[in-house]
């Protein structure tokens, strides 16, 4: 009995796994898929070193070290352009001054006179590429929210 309840935990921790890896960015599972190796690598180096296999350790020391010491780095300094570890936040991007009507429309790719429903629409298109968690830039979202939130007449709220 004690073995089905294990094997029912262990499908349905399968299960919830597959359901996390679904809905999880392409960055965090690479970086999920970087500290499993890590991980591995360290369990590994214990076991071998545990047995009495110390060359064998130090082989996969080798291996795990320079992974070990990128992950450092990055959660020291961070990488361009990204945040520097966990909670940082990354700067807002330069406020460029004030946008004109004619600039929005041309941002939106819209012709002057178009309806809520066309600026939303347009919106919509435009951010799902241009948005930063999809690889576009910090730059190219706020325009497209600033251009949006002109057209629609809705003011920054402070």
């Amino acid at each position: 009995m004690p073995e089905l309840i294990l094997i029912g935990l262990a499908v349905f921790a399968f299960w919830g796994g597959l359901r996390a890896f679904e809905r999880a960015s392409v960055a965090s599972v690479v970086t999920f898929l970087t500290w499993l190796a890590i991980l591995g690598g360290l369990s590994l180096m214990l076991l071998l070193v545990l047995t009495g296999r110390e060359g064998f350790a130090i082989a996969i020391a080798a291996l795990v070290g320079p992974f070990l010491w990128e992950r450092w780095r990055a959660s020291q300094n961070g990488p361009e352009g990204a945040p520097a570890g966990p909670g940082r936040a990354r700067p807002p991007p330069p406020d460029e001054g004030a946008m004109t009507r004619e600039e929005a429309w041309r941002v939106l790719g819209l012709a002057p006179g178009a309806d809520a429903a066309q600026i939303k629409a347009a919106h919509r298109r435009l951010i799902r590429a241009a948005h930063p968690d999809a690889g576009g830039s910090d730059r190219q979202a706020a325009r497209l929210n600033q251009a949006r939130d002109l057209l629609l007449g809705r003011g920054r709220r402070r």
